[in-house]
């Protein structure tokens, strides 16, 4: 049974247009106290064409700044937010030619130790996949305004 907080999940998903060689996930989930589901973005990636998958699993760590923290609010303005994540993505694709990306990014409260944003990639060669989680997660704390709240 879902609790009232659980259903209050919002999740915004964002495919690449049609036409476009590849599937992109982009999500925000809101609201939310589950944590992000690790497996789901994996296995979006995952294909029997590719030869290698890379993930970053970004977690809150205990402290922000100088104080200890137990954890840690995100937030963000969802639509600005999606299109940064939108261009990110597509930017790492005009670089390096990719399978499948996915990122997820939690606006919620967030935990010590508990993923607050995973990205996931899949390419036929390995050196090109970490490569691309390494570009999407860099873009990703550059780009996109997310901001930290204690």
């Amino acid at each position: 049974m879902a609790t009232s907080q659980e259903s209050e999940i919002n999740s915004y998903l964002m495919v690449a247009e049609e036409g476009e060689v590849a599937e992109d996930l982009i999500e925000i989930l809101e609201a939310s106290s589950m944590p992000i589901d690790l497996a789901r973005y994996v296995n979006h990636v995952c294909d029997p064409v590719v030869g290698a998958i890379a993930t970053f699993e970004g977690t809150t760590h205990d402290t922000f700044g100088e104080k200890c923290i137990l954890e840690l609010r995100y937030e963000a303005y969802v639509p600005i937010a999606l299109w940064h994540l939108r261009a990110i993505c597509s930017d790492a694709r005009i670089a390096r030619p990719h399978h499948r990306l996915a990122v997820a990014q939690h606006l919620s409260t967030v935990l010590i130790d508990e993923a607050s944003i995973f990205v996931a990639a899949s390419v036929v060669d390995r050196v090109d996949t970490l490569e691309a989680c390494y570009i999407l997660i860099d873009e990703v704390k550059v780009s996109v305004p997310i901001w930290k709240k204690v």
